[in-house]
């Protein structure tokens, strides 16, 4: 039996825009936000995620792609649960089992936490990216090891840090600074990217990597720009500072990407809107390589 049919719920809300050809790109969301630690509701971002997408224009004017034209499958909400556990066996052997497709991978959360089900599904030399304002290293939070606030810790325990780049930290603890100058973890700090840095960095950073697992916490921007996040901070980068460092990795494949954090309880649909965006034109980017 297919882990598809096992675990999802199969009502996605999406619209593809096509239903011709091939499949380019395989959504799916994961609602579940259990070790939340300031406001919860991110559970509900993948269905805010493709409501924005139902209503943005699709056209890629960056890439020329008219996405109007592409077959994007979604497969809808993973079943809901509160375990951590649970939650992590369940998308690990989902994203495993669409890994096989060889198909770009769009998921939609959720909590930071997902990741360390989702991204240990590819092989160890896959690239990761992730862009966030937190850098989610400590040993454990509120009691608990798996956390939002301690799922890359989690990661590079099991696989190393060779691999990882982190974007965008701009709130830490001295525990997290730490363990990131033992592990020699590379970033490129909030200071790199207000001083234009970003884009080039990300680009040297990722350059060895031909796929690449990109993740998204939406609260690496600035509230000005993305208010609807589960633990808001301030003094954050812009929306044209991410998307132009997303841009920075066209030369690479990228092979998944997850979005997270959105927390549609709080949002005015800036930050839902900015999520549609980024999943679009990862998309776009994709098949313009092609």
């Amino acid at each position: 039996m297919s882990f598809l049919d096992l675990y999802m719920n199969r009502n996605p809300l999406i619209t593809s825009p096509s239903e011709e050809g091939d499949v380019s790109a395989i959504v799916y969301g994961i609602p579940f936000d259990s070790t939340h630690s300031f406001r919860p509701g991110t559970r509900f971002g993948p269905d805010a995620v493709r409501q924005a997408f139902n209503n943005i224009e699709i056209f890629s004017t960056r890439f020329n792609v008219d996405l109007e034209s592409v077959n994007i499958e979604d497969l809808g909400n993973t079943y809901h649960t509160v375990v951590a556990t649970e939650v992590l066996d369940m998308i690990g052997k989902i994203t495993t089992e669409l890994a096989e497709r060889n198909k770009q991978m769009i998921i939609l959360g959720g909590e930071h936490l997902i990741t360390y089900g989702t991204y240990m599904a590819f092989p160890k030399d896959t690239g990761y990216i992730v862009f966030d304002a937190h850098y989610d290293l400590r040993d454990e939070y509120a009691d608990i090891k798996l956390s939002h606030a301690a799922y890359l810790r989690r990661i590079i325990e099991k696989r190393g840090a060779e691999n990882i780049v982190h974007v965008g930290a701009r709130s830490f603890v001295k525990e997290e600074l730490a363990f990131k100058t033992e592990h020699k973890i590379n970033v490129v700090t909030d200071k790199d990217i207000r001083e234009g840095r970003g884009p080039k960095m990300v680009k040297d950073f990722m350059s060895t990597f031909d796929k690449i697992y990109v993740s998204i916490d939406l609260d690496v921007l600035d509230p000005a720009f993305a208010p609807g996040v589960g633990n808001p901070e301030a003094m954050g980068i812009t929306s044209r500072e991410l998307f132009d460092m997303i841009y920075a990795l066209e030369g690479n494949t990228i092979r998944c990407m997850d979005i997270v954090e959105l927390c549609p309880p709080y949002d005015n649909g800036a930050t839902a809107s900015v999520a549609a965006k980024l999943m679009s034109e990862v998309i776009a980017m994709n098949l313009s390589r092609k």
